[in-house]
């Protein structure tokens, strides 16, 4: 049985998403930063009228912050009680097919943050794919004090 994930690239690695849980990608959008938020949420955008919460997966994931400037793109994913959550990524992939037998639990080396965040490996021709848990990853409970 194959599966197909949404794919992005953050700081050099290939993530992929369930197609089914991926409601839409869109530019940079404009986000309006939260007092006293985690630092994991960026703010919150504006999509046609609905408020949706935006979340910054180099932060979530531990990585190096995005250089000031650069582009970014955010993949609106549905999250379990129905409502939709941004998540911010360097730039966006193909829609790619993969088989579960090439799934394969996080190796040892994929550092704790983001194993945390992963449900698995998939072996591609020329890189690995990291397959993100969408739920873990929208969830934040961290807060500033």
């Amino acid at each position: 049985m194959s599966h197909q994930y949404c794919t992005f690239v953050l700081d050099g690695h290939l993530f992929g998403v369930p197609v089914a849980s991926v409601q839409e990608v869109l530019k940079q959008q404009e986000v309006t930063p939260v007092p006293l938020a985690s630092r994991e949420v960026s703010g919150l955008i504006n999509l046609r009228g609905q408020i949706v919460t935006t979340i910054d997966l180099r932060a979530r994931l531990g990585l190096s912050a995005r250089e000031a400037g650069s582009s970014s793109v955010s993949v609106v994913v549905r999250a379990a009680d129905g409502g939709p959550v941004s998540l911010v990524v360097d730039q966006i992939g193909d829609v790619l097919e993969a088989e579960e037998s090439l799934l394969e639990p996080p190796p040892d080396t994929v550092p704790h943050e983001v194993r945390e965040l992963v449900m698995g490996i998939c072996k591609l021709d020329d890189r690995l794919m990291l397959l993100l848990d969408t739920e873990r990853a929208v969830t934040v409970t961290e807060l500033v004090a």
